[in-house]
């Protein structure tokens, strides 16, 4: 594990030296949060005191926004579009000397870069929104807890996934408009923008079979105290159970295509 500890050291102190980026970026998920917050407040202007739309009440639905956007602070990272550069620039080669794990190394890095955001992202902001907007704590301590762990593992989920997009590059040599649609596509699918009961009747169950609901669903859920106990448990093993999917379908794609790898030059 020595090496790969100093791959997620060297992605945090990477990050550490651009920190004035961050202070910038808090305010970008401040003001997303913001327009969240007054499209929501109008939509249950409609709704009678203490109803509910897609099963929230507003101030659930605050949180649930507020949570879901601290969340994606801590999680996001930009593994395929770093595989991207590294095939574009010829530096693939360079990884592939290395004596570790390919996949394993662009995982570790990605979870440096969450140790980072965690203290220097995700905190500052969920500061904010708690000073600014009427944002709900956790149900409980162990609504807390259970969301902290489902949160690591949305970040390990988003990390599989990325891994296996960035592979594309190998083949296709740019993914760069592959990924603008990419971001758009999951944010979606997560529930970050809107919450899967406002998605038609018959797209639902198919989102129940896919991993994305995980990235922010789950977590958001298990915050608000709407899956607790035996149940909570269980939607984190089917987030583990995604995981570990994917590190495995990644694994395989690696294999295949590393088999494409042309390095020239020197």
């Amino acid at each position: 594990m020595r090496p790969y500890l100093a791959f997620a050291r060297a992605s945090f102190l990477n990050l550490l030296a651009y920190r004035a980026r961050y202070f910038v970026g808090i305010l970008t998920y401040f003001f997303n949060v913001t327009v969240w917050y007054y499209i929501w407040k109008a939509l249950f202007s409609e709704v009678p005191p203490g109803g509910t739309l897609g099963g929230f009440t507003f101030p659930e639905m605050l949180t649930y926004v507020a949570t879901g956007w601290v969340l994606r602070s801590f999680y996001f990272n930009e593994i395929d579009r770093e595989i991207a550069v590294q095939v574009q620039e010829g530096r693939m080669a360079m990884a592939l000397i290395k004596p570790v794990d390919y996949q394993a190394m662009t995982i570790v890095q990605s979870l440096g870069e969450s140790v980072f955001r965690a203290g220097f992202f995700a905190a500052p902001i969920a500061l904010v929104l708690l000073a600014v907007y009427p944002v709900s704590l956790p149900a409980s301590p162990s609504a807390a807890l259970l969301c902290g762990v489902s949160g690591i593992l949305s970040a390990l989920l988003v990390a599989a996934i990325n891994f296996c997009v960035g592979l594309i590059a190998i083949r296709t040599y740019s993914i760069l408009g592959f990924l603008r649609a990419k971001y758009m596509v999951l944010e979606l699918l997560s529930g970050l923008l809107i919450p899967p009961a406002f998605f038609p009747e018959k797209v639902r169950p198919v989102l129940d079979w896919l991993p994305f609901l995980h990235m922010n669903f789950t977590p958001g859920r298990i915050y608000l105290g709407l899956v607790s106990g035996r149940a909570a448990l269980e939607v984190l093993a089917l987030q583990a159970f995604w995981v570990v999917a994917l590190l495995f379908l990644g694994q395989v794609l690696w294999r295949r295509t590393a088999r494409h790898i042309e390095s020239m030059g020197g």
